[in-house]
């Protein structure tokens, strides 16, 4: 039998995948999944951004209006339990610590149960009645959970199997449509997503944190999150103010992640025999709560916060104490058990804290603003890498890129030795004990 040369078995073998549609159609859905999920990314940011405008409308529309949240947060908090608990389950919560605990799971059952396409979907409709309810809440988690069951899906149509991978891509696609940030996005699913680098999912990542960020740009173009900045630490009195948002944030967000993980835990064992009554009963009750607050704050706590934050990075002095009343609103609506995140509002509680460190230090307030966020995002997430990189693209700021990353290894270091468990992945294993759980039912049935 007479050898074919090395080069013509080569073009036989590209002719051969270029023309086919097997080798191909995993690529293309792949490809189309990181689309879907920039526009829906944009979708939900429109939705989310409308609802909030409703909900202050409301508040502003009427003598009366601070009346309103008393009543609509509470209704709002319980429907939305009510919905997450009967239509829509594990829609609860962030998002991410379902998209962590999916990543640990070797069934495509049991993944899908966590990232379905209908969680998906219960998810942005939830989170926008939450956002326009008044809840302390944000888009930026729930986007994660999208982004994954988004490119779960796709996978399952193109026939890949790299669940894995797929998770991790479509999570880290997820947080740069919703940020506009894509090197955050990458670092976040490098650094909390997986703990690990991943040399065979790196491609992944790329690919999809290129499509969805070219999909959003090409619906809302190019911007910063926040705004530029553009202030820097410059003398004794700033890097003391590094030192003290980053050590004070890192305690605050230890604090905050410490008590949401040891509330969420005893939430859970007593509400396990009467789930549905009880979790509705609790959302109620912390709406009432929300409403308080946010009522007696002169609405400053409803929402992510983002115009909050805007101002006080533009230089305007933070009123006493909103850090404090906007970290209750948020820890309240997380353990409401609604759907919704805590990345936008941890920014608020971030943003406020450092302004208001640095008008006592007599420092630079939008610097303070850029250093607490850091250090309390640090203390909240335990990840100060996705920390200094998302606030720097987040803010366009590159003079204060050392302070920035001073402020985050502090708060994370602060942070661990106060809260060693990481928010999201204690968050996570309850979601995975109850998929395996699941799993094991599921094969004892069918044997």
């Amino acid at each position: 039998m007479p050898l074919i040369p090395r080069r013509t078995r080569f073009l036989r073998r590209s002719r051969v995948m270029r023309g086919s549609w097997g080798v191909w159609k995993p690529r293309i859905v792949f490809w189309l999944g990181a689309v879907a999920i920039g526009v829906v990314s944009v979708g939900f940011a429109k939705a989310a951004d409308l609802a909030q405008h409703l909900f202050h409308h409301l508040l502003n529309s009427h003598t009366s209006g601070y009346l309103i949240p008393l009543l609509l947060t509470p209704a709002g908090f319980a429907l939305c339990a009510w919905l997450a608990i009967r239509f829509f389950p594990n829609s609860q919560g962030s998002g991410i610590p379902q998209a962590i605990a999916a990543r640990h799971l070797h069934d495509e059952n049991a993944r899908t149960w966590l990232l379905s396409l209908k969680v998906a979907v219960g998810k942005i409709i939830l989170t926008v009645i939450g956002l326009f309810c008044g809840a302390s809440i944000g888009r930026e988690g729930p986007t994660v959970q999208v982004g994954a069951a988004l490119m779960l899906a796709s996978g399952r149509i193109g026939g890949m199997v790299q669940a894995r991978g797929l998770i991790l891509a479509g999570s880290a696609a997820g947080i740069a449509a919703a940020f506009n940030t894509p090197l955050a996005g990458i670092v976040f699913a490098i650094e909390e997503m997986s703990r690990t680098f991943e040399s065979r999912s790196n491609g992944l990542v790329l690919t999809a944190v290129i499509l969805s960020g070219l999909a959003a740009l090409g619906l809302v173009g190019s911007y910063t999150y926040f705004g530029e900045t553009s202030v820097s630490a410059e003398t004794g009195r700033d890097w003391l103010l590094v030192l003290t948002c980053g050590v004070c944030g890192g305690a605050l967000g230890a604090a905050f992640s410490a008590s949401a993980l040891k509330a969420v835990r005893r939430i859970r064992r007593w509400a396990h025999s009467q789930p549905l009554k009880r979790m509705v009963l609790l959302a109620a009750a912390c709406g009432l709560a929300v409403a308080i607050v946010g009522v007696l704050s002169h609405g400053e706590t409803f929402g992510t916060g983002y115009e909050e934050s805007q101002r006080i990075l533009g230089g305007e002095a933070p009123s006493p104490l909103l850090f404090l009343a906007k970290l209750s609103t948020t820890f309240l609506s997380m353990i409401s058990g609604i759907p919704g995140g805590i990345f936008a509002p941890s920014l608020t509680v971030g943003v406020s804290l450092g302004g208001t460190l640095a008008s006592l230090i007599g420092s630079n307030i939008a610097l303070g603003a850029i250093l607490g966020m850091a250090g309390y995002f640090a203390g909240v997430v335990q990840a100060p890498m996705t920390a200094f990189v998302i606030i720097i693209e987040m803010t366009g700021n590159h003079e204060a890129v050392i302070p920035i990353m001073a402020a985050s290894m502090l708060g994370y270091i602060t942070s661990r030795i106060i809260s060693p468990e990481p928010l999201y992945h204690g968050l996570s294993r309850p979601f995975l004990a109850e998929a395996i759980r699941r799993y094991r039912n599921d094969r004892r049935a069918n044997t």
